[in-house]
C-alpha cells in the first residue's frame, strides 16, 4: 500500500535529496525545472510538481521521475559529446586540407631567384 500522507519531513528530505543529487550530477535546479517543463525554477513549484507524483505513486514515482530526468541528461551529454567529436574531426580535416593547399602553393614558388 502506498503511503499517501505528505508531511513536512518528507518535503524536507526530498529537498535535501534533490539538492545533493543536483550537486552530484553537476546540474542546477534551473536545469531540473526546465527538464520537467515547469513554468518556474523556484523550489516551491518543483516541490508542488513532485508532490503530485507522490500522491499518485508515492516515493517510488518521484524516484522514477528523477531517474528519467537523469537518463535524459546522460543521453543529451552523449549527443553533445558526439557532436563535439564530429566538429573536431571536421576541423582537423579542414586544417589538413588547408596545409595541403599551402604546401602545394609553396612547391610552385621558385625560391632560388
Amino acid at each position: 500500500m502506498i503511503n499517501d500522507q505528505w508531511s513536512k519531513d518528507i518535503e524536507e528530505d526530498l529537498i535535501l535529496l534533490i539538492k545533493d543529487w543536483l550537486r552530484q550530477t553537476g546540474r542546477t535546479q534551473s536545469e531540473l525545472c526546465q527538464s520537467l517543463n515547469l513554468p518556474s525554477t523556484r523550489f516551491p513549484i518543483l516541490i508542488d510538481f513532485l508532490k503530485k507524483d507522490f500522491f499518485s505513486g508515492g516515493i517510488p514515482k518521484i524516484a522514477n521521475r528523477l531517474c528519467e530526468i537523469e537518463n535524459l541528461w546522460k543521453k543529451d551529454e552523449k549527443d553533445i559529446s558526439k557532436d563535439k567529436k564530429k566538429n573536431i574531426e571536421l576541423n582537423t580535416s579542414g586544417q589538413l586540407d588547408l596545409l595541403d593547399e599551402i604546401c602545394e602553393d609553396l612547391s610552385k614558388i621558385n625560391f632560388d631567384k
